[in-house]
């Protein structure tokens, strides 16, 4: 799967098709023969539940895959609007053959520990995140009704800006990872007299937003994560 590249020759497809059969055929075989030995008892193991499922997506990726070179081969455009978006799922369900890899888990107790410890954690972390997208609500409504004017900086553009609530909420998104946030600062905290005829004028209350922000989600908030783990 990692083998592909862009401009690859023929050569190189047909070998990635042809492993990729053998693969998956070997897949099958194994989940048939596990079905064979453990019969109705083989879904009561979580990781058979999950290699049946990875099976059951190769299965559908070669489906596809073939449905594919049948449909290209001629005929109606029209004969199925699913062949439309083939290309793109059956990659999707060719990269959750990956987690297999996951598998290997299962050997080593403090990867397993690591694991389950995770999985204990999902309630609480859904919980803080649940609070940190509120947070984020809260300060991108403010923000969008605080800086809206602002059109341009050294930082704020089309792209990045207060203007609407989606692009503050982005915006804020961007700034929780650290990447610009003092120079957004900067640009939103100009007032008279140095705006542009009134324009492009900011708040002086910036500071006190983006280290407030600063201050709640990068400190705070990220930390949470971790705690719960811990």
């Amino acid at each position: 799967m990692a083998c592909l590249y862009e401009g690859s020759g023929d050569g190189v497809n047909v070998f990635l098709s042809i492993t990729n059969y053998i693969f998956t055929a070997i897949f099958l075989f194994e989940a048939i023969l596990k079905l064979y030995v453990y019969r109705g008892s083989y879904f009561y193991t979580g990781w058979n539940k999950f290699d049946f499922f990875v099976v059951a997506s190769s299965l559908i990726d070669l489906g596809l895959e073939i449905a594919l070179a049948q449909n290209s081969g001629g005929g109606d455009e029209d004969k199925s609007n699913i062949l439309k978006v083939g290309p793109q799922l059956a990659r999707v369900l060719r990269v959750l053959r990956v987690s297999r890899i996951l598998r290997l888990a299962g050997r080593f107790e403090e990867l397993m520990a690591l694991m389950e410890t995770i999985q204990m954690s999902v309630a609480s972390l859904a919980n803080v995140f649940l609070l940190l997208m509120l947070i984020f609500f809260i300060l991108a409504t403010l923000g969008t009704n605080m800086f809206f004017a602002v059109n341009e900086g050294d930082v704020i553009s089309d792209m990045k800006n207060f203007k609407y609530f989606d692009s503050s909420f982005l915006l804020l998104f961007s700034i929780s990872t650290g990447e610009d946030w003092n120079r957004i600062m900067y640009d939103t905290m100009k007032t008279p007299p140095f705006c542009i005829d009134g324009t492009n004028c900011g708040s002086s209350l910036a500071p006190l937003f983006f280290v407030i922000f600063n201050i709640l989600v990068s400190q705070v908030m990220l930390n949470l994560f971790i705690l719960v783990i811990l």
